[in-house]
């Protein structure tokens, strides 16, 4: 896998994409390791320049948020597809872990590839641009589903997305509330910075 192509192709033509990730037979490690770990490091090293150098705060305290946020979204991505490949058998899909974390890593490229963003110090822009990005991501994992990643008949697709999302939308919300509770908020210094 060309991670570069990759990127590109699940980007820009993501219903060709999907078929051909189904018949690619790439473990869970590889896929974590050739894809997510690389792009999931984007939003967190621009985000440390964006904020620790364009900011106020702390350099030692932004290094901390995004080193955790970084380790808990490549755990909440490993818990989609789990929960994916979990939830499969209730929506009469077979189970396939390496499709399952294909849909979760995969869809998760546009949040990734994005956060280049966070190098504007204007966080007001790149909120509102982040939200479109995962929009963008969420639309992937639809097609996913569509393509069919899991198998899933067609009358069960939109009920399996809809049950994905809830989990993606607590992962995500999770992540970003623990990170910040543990760095920015007053009392919780745990690491000393």
């Amino acid at each position: 896998m060309n991670l570069v192509q990759r990127v590109q192709n699940i980007l820009i033509k993501p219903s060709q994409e999907w078929p051909v990730i189904k018949t690619e037979k790439t473990s869970v490690q590889n896929l974590f390791l050739g894809y997510a770990v690389p792009l999931a490091a984007i939003p967190a090293v621009c985000q440390f320049i964006g904020w620790g150098v364009f900011s106020r705060w702390i350099a030692g305290r932004v290094l901390g948020f995004v080193i955790v946020s970084y380790i808990l979204t490549l755990a909440v991505t490993f818990g989609v597809g789990f929960v994916i490949n979990a939830l499969g058998p209730n929506f009469g899909s077979k189970q396939s872990l390496e499709n399952a974390m294909a849909l979760a890593v995969y869809s998760m490229t546009p949040a990734w590839v994005g956060g280049i963003l966070y190098l504007i110090p204007a966080w007001f822009i790149y909120a509102w641009v982040m939200w479109l990005f995962g929009l963008y991501g969420l639309y992937l994992l639809y097609l996913g589903f569509a393509a069919p990643m899991m198998d899933t008949p067609k009358d069960k697709q939109l009920t399996y997305f809809i049950i994905t999302l809830v989990v993606v939308g607590v992962g995500i919300w999770l992540v970003r509330t623990i990170a910040w509770a543990i760095f920015f908020h007053v009392g919780f210094g745990v690491v000393g910075l």
